[in-house]
C-alpha cells in the first residue's frame, strides 16, 4: 500500500497506473473512500466493498476543519494515523491520501461549494450551519484530485449522502455515489468514530437510540404511515433512558430531506442524540413498497425463463431489461448510426424515453420508444445482432439503469440480469443468484441445438465457450458478473424449471413476510 501526502504525488501515481493499464488494453476502476480517520468496522465495510467492486482503492484521511463549528470537537477529534493505515491495508486499500490542511488549499478565504439551502436547513444542518458546505467543498476537491469511478459513503450520514448525490447531479461529476449500509454493534449502536468518547455505561444507554427507531419500524410494519405516530413511538422509547437527549428527530423524504406527514413511498426517520457531551446520529429508512426481486447469475443458468414465471406467480411486473436494450439497438438502426460512434449514440439515447408494455404470458413484453410501439420490430435478426455492441456502451447502460430504477420506485417487480442485484437494485428486498455448473449449462445449450435440428455441435466446445464467457462476464469493466453478498444462491443442476421456481418463491416468502 502506498501513502501520499501531496496532491502532486497522488495524481502522478494514479496517472501512471492508468496509463500502464491502458497500454495493456485494460480500463481500470478507481474507488474512493473519503474518511476523517479513526477508522472502525464501518469504514472497513466501505473499503472492502470498494476493493470488491473496483481495481484500485484510494482511502483519504483528512480531518476537515471546514466542517467543524467554533464549539465543536476539531482539536479533540480522535486521530490514529498509523493504526488507520494498518486497518485500511488489511481491508483492501491500495493508496492512502493524507494531505495537510495547507495542502488542500487556503482554509481562511477558501472558495466554498454551497449545496441547495433546502438540503442544508434541516436535520443536522439546522444545528451545524457551516458543516455541509465544508463537507461538499472537500469532497468536491477529492473528486477532482482522485477522479474516482465510484465513491463510497456510509448511509449513517444520510443527510451528507443526500447532499453529495445532489452535488454530483448538479455539478455533473463523472462519479457513481455508492451508499453502504450502517454497520452496528451487537447492541444495535451504529458504529462511529465518536463512540470512542463514550463510557461503557454510556454505550449501553446509547443502544436505546436504535431500539427507539426499531419501535417506529415495528408499527410501520403493522401499517402505520403517519408522521406523528411514528415520531411518538421513537420519543416514548427514548424516554426510557433519561440521559439520552435528542437534538432533532424528523421524518423526511430520503432525497429532498423535506418533512413528511405521511409515507407514501419511502421515509427517512433521522435522529441526533446527545449521550452526555457526545453527539450521535442514526437513521432508519422506511419503505412503503412491494418487494423487488433481483435475479442475477451467469449466462445459461435459465434466468429469463424463471424470472417471467416468478413474476407471473407473484402478480408482479416482469422488468424485461433485454427488451429495453433491443429498443435502443432498433433506434440506432433507424437513425442510421455507426454502432462504433459512441458519442452519437450517447446523444441519441439521452433524449429517448423507453416504456415497457406488460403482457400476459406467454406473450413477449412489449416496448415503446418515444411513444411508438416497436414490440415486433425489436425481434428482427438485425436488432438481435446489434444488441451486444449497444449494451456494452456506458452511456446506454447509464440511461437504461435509471429507467429501470424508476420502474422499481414502487416495487412489485422481478428483474434479471448480470448485475441486477449488485448495481441496478442494490436495495432489492430479495436477491437470487441463479447458477449451474458449466457442464450443466453446456448440456442445456446442446439440447436446445438438438431441438433446432443442429446435431453437429460438440459438447466439449460448448463447455469451453461457456467457461470463457463466464471469465469475460466476471472481468468486464462495465457491469461485471458478481454475486451480491446478501444474495441467496440457488444451484440448478438436476432441477426442473418448476423446482427452481418453487425454491425461489419459498425464499421470497421467507424474506418478505413480517418478522
Amino acid at each position: 500500500m502506498r501513502c501520499f501526502k501531496t496532491i502532486a504525488g497522488l495524481r502522478t501515481y494514479l496517472r501512471t497506473y492508468l496509463e500502464q493499464q491502458e497500454q495493456q488494453g485494460q480500463q481500470k476502476k478507481i474507488g474512493l473512500v473519503p474518511t476523517m480517520g479513526a477508522l472502525h468496522r464501518g469504514h472497513g465495510s466501505l473499503i472492502q466493498r470498494a476493493a470488491l467492486e473496483t481495481d484500485l482503492v484510494v482511502v483519504s484521511i483528512f480531518v476537515n476543519p471546514l466542517q467543524f463549528g467554533p464549539q465543536e470537537d476539531f482539536k479533540q477529534y480522535p486521530r490514529s494515523f498509523e493504526q488507520d493505515c494498518q486497518l485500511a491495508a488489511s481491508w483492501g486499500a491500495t493508496v492512502i491520501f493524507a494531505p495537510t490542511a495547507e495542502e488542500m488549499g487556503s482554509l481562511t478565504e477558501k472558495s466554498l461549494v454551497m449545496p441547495p439551502s433546502s438540503l442544508l436547513n434541516c436535520l443536522c444542518g439546522a444545528y451545524r450551519p457551516g458543516h455541509f458546505p465544508g463537507v461538499a467543498t472537500i469532497v468536491s476537491q477529492l473528486f477532482q484530485i482522485v477522479q474516482p469511478t465510484v465513491a463510497y459513503f456510509g448511509e449513517k450520514d444520510a443527510q451528507q449522502l443526500a447532499i453529495i448525490r445532489r452535488l454530483v447531479k448538479d455539478l455533473n461529476f463523472p462519479v457513481v455515489i455508492q451508499g453502504c449500509p450502517i454497520v452496528r454493534e451487537a447492541s444495535g449502536l451504529a458504529l462511529s468514530s465518536r463512540n470512542q468518547y463514550l463510557s461503557e455505561t454510556e454505550k449501553e444507554e446509547a443502544a436505546n437510540i436504535y431500539r427507539s427507531l426499531q419501535m417506529a419500524h415495528q408499527i410501520f410494519q403493522q401499517g402505520q404511515r403517519e408522521r406523528d405516530a411514528l415520531l411518538s413511538s421513537v420519543q416514548k422509547q427514548l424516554a426510557l433512558t433519561p440521559h439520552l437527549q435528542w437534538q432533532h428527530l424528523d421524518l423526511v423524504d430520503p432525497t429532498s430531506l423535506q418533512s413528511l406527514d405521511t409515507i407514501t413511498e419511502a421515509g427517512l426517520l433521522a435522529i441526533a442524540v446527545y449521550v452526555g457531551k457526545t453527539r450521535l446520529i442514526d437513521n432508519l429508512l422506511l419503505r412503503n413498497r412491494q418487494a423487488i426481486i433481483a435475479i442475477d447469475g451467469p449466462a445459461g443458468a435459465g434466468k429469463s425463463t424463471v424470472t417471467r414465471r416468478v413474476a407471473d406467480a407473484l402478480g408482479f411486473i416482469y422488468l424485461d431489461t433485454g427488451a429495453m436494450y433491443r429498443a435502443i439497438a432498433w433506434l440506432v438502426l433507424q437513425a442510421g448510426l455507426n454502432p462504433q460512434e459512441e458519442a452519437a449514440i450517447a446523444e441519441l439515447v439521452s433524449q429517448t424515453q423507453i416504456e415497457l408494455i406488460s403482457r400476459p404470458a406467454p406473450q413477449l413484453t412489449g416496448v415503446k420508444v418515444n411513444g411508438l410501439d416497436i414490440s415486433e420490430a425489436i425481434r428482427t435478426p438485425e436488432v438481435t445482432g446489434l444488441v451486444s455492441a449497444i449494451a456494452a456502451q456506458a452511456a446506454v447502460r447509464e440511461v437504461l439503469v435509471k429507467t429501470q430504477q424508476a420502474y422499481g420506485k414502487s416495487g412489485g417487480l422481478v428483474a434479471e440480469g448480470r448485475d441486477i442485484g449488485t448495481n441496478v437494485f442494490p436495495d432489492a428486498e430479495v436477491k437470487i443468484f441463479l447458477t449451474a455448473s458449466v457442464l450443466e449449462r453446456a448440456r442445456r445449450r446442446l439440447a436446445d441445438f438438438h431441438r433446432q435440428g443442429q446435431t453437429e455441435i460438440d459438447l466439449q466446445e460448448l463447455v469451453q465457450e461457456i467457461a470463457q464467457r463466464d471469465q469475460l462476464d466476471s472481468s468486464r469493466n462495465l457491469a461485471p458478473l458478481k454475486k451480491a453478498e446478501d444474495a441467496i444462491e440457488i444451484q440448478t443442476d438436476h432441477l426442473t424449471i418448476e423446482e427452481v421456481i418453487t425454491q425461489i418463491l419459498t425464499v421470497i416468502k421467507e424474506k418478505t413476510q413480517p418478522a
